[in-house]
């Protein structure tokens, strides 16, 4: 089964030639190597480039250990610029190699070479980009595959294709193993003797329980507004334990470094301003979310606002939780002062989109409820009710469109349906 990224493809098709250092990053195992050594490489090759202008390096293989030498790899790469022709140069892992700053930047002003990198997430995080390559650096994060990458090869219906996948989530192996059991094995091995192993290696984290356990509550909790204080007290009432608050934050940005977790910040709609705190957490893959519980904890509506965030990331959206602060006039005639919560602000340049997440809908009741921040917020952008079923996609007199979780994920432009 191979499954195609055209989105990822566009982006690295987008950025050839751009003078940069093209950075794909993302969770382990999304399938960073098979983007760029298996589906742009064909695709360069579909355009005419020469296999010999196409290097790729695995810096993972055994064989090319020699390679993880800084100046080994750079001799390796020049003795393979032949020409003043352009070369596409692939170098997977490239944590591997020690100084790796200075092989790279070493490419930067030479017409004829087009470099691409992959790094895991022990010694190359998204913050890494930022300070490494000196603004020459133009990462790409790859995110698990999505529901509409994943169904065409589902032999499922709808509904049950998207249980599935809210309960193992995107991780290309994954998906393309074939037994609950397999799966199940696969996740939290993975979980366990990969991404916990990064990150207790890059920060010699010495409180493993520690980080153990908030990422437990992080995944018990996800949707739910925290911060470091309050995760504080929940392991100082809850789990009895006394722990430092410093500790815990960096801890917090370790997770969130690792590609792990992603953490959506509030924003007072009405104020147009961010609110420092508190946050919202989510994870990039509803499987290993899943994994680190047992899959103890599996309700779906929960799991299906994890799945409606990653899907907007997916798309390119910066995505914030919505604040909408209202005077309220009471029935003695005072005023109280009431927050909205929206769940995602979504914004990609002059775009703006104000979407809830909700898994049912039975009664006028919920309705209201569900309706109450967006009808509270008078600019005209686009405001949308996404629901956890098939259902015709309707628009009331508040202009508030109401749409089914399929019609979202399966059509790239479902917000503007």
């Amino acid at each position: 089964m191979i499954i195609q990224r055209p989105l990822y493809l566009r982006k690295l098709i987008s950025r050839r030639h751009n003078g940069m250092i093209k950075i794909v990053t993302g969770v382990r195992r999304c399938g960073k190597s098979f983007l760029l050594s298996t589906l742009y490489a064909g695709w360069l090759r579909e355009q005419g480039v020469e296999n010999d202008h196409i290097i790729t390096i695995s810096l993972e293989d055994r064989r090319n250990r020699k390679l993880r030498d800084p100046d080994a790899l750079l001799d390796y790469i020049d003795s393979k610029l032949t020409d003043d022709a352009v070369h596409y140069i692939m170098i997977d892992e490239i944590q591997h190699v020690s100084e790796f700053e200075d092989v790279l930047n070493s490419y930067l002003n030479m017409p004829n070479a087009d470099v691409y990198v992959t790094g895991s997430n022990a010694r190359f995080l998204s913050k890494d980009v930022i300070t490494t390559f000196r603004g020459r650096g133009d990462e790409i994060k790859l995110y698990p595959l999505s529901f509409g990458e994943v169904f065409p090869y589902m032999d499922l219906q709808k509904d049950r294709a998207l249980n599935t996948y809210m309960l193992f989530g995107g991780l290309p192996q994954v998906v393309q193993k074939s037994s609950e059991e397999e799966k199940n094995e696969y996740l939290k091995g993975l979980f366990t003797h990969t991404y916990i192993k990064d990150i207790k290696e890059r920060y010699s984290i010495k409180n493993i329980e520690m980080l153990d356990e908030l990422l437990n509550i992080l995944a018990s909790d996800i949707g739910a507004l925290t911060n470091p204080t309050k995760l504080t007290n929940t392991f100082e009432s809850v789990k009895h334990t006394k722990v430092n608050r410093m500790t815990l934050t960096s801890y917090l940005e370790y997770i969130c470094d690792s590609f792990l977790v992603e953490k959506a910040s509030r924003y007072d709609v009405k104020g147009k301003r961010y609110i420092d705190s508190p946050y919202k957490y989510y994870f990039t893959d509803c499987g290993l979310r899943n994994a680190l519980l047992n899959f103890r904890q599996t309700e779906p509506s929960h799991l299906m606002e994890n799945v409606i965030y990653n899907e907007l990331r997916v798309r390119g959206f910066n995505v914030d939780v919505g604040v909408v602060p209202v005077q309220l006039r009471k029935e003695d005639g005072s005023r109280e002062r009431k927050q909205f919560e929206v769940d995602f602000v979504c914004n990609m340049g002059s775009r703006r989109y104000y979407i809830q997440s909700a898994y049912r809908m039975p009664d006028e009741e919920k309705m209201k409820q569900e309706e109450a921040s967006l009808r509270n917020i008078d600019d005209s952008f686009k405001k949308i009710i996404i629901v956890g079923e098939d259902t015709p996609v309707l628009r009331n007199e508040a202009g508030i469109t109401t749409i089914g979780i399929y019609d979202f994920l399966l059509n790239e432009n479902s917000l503007d349906l």
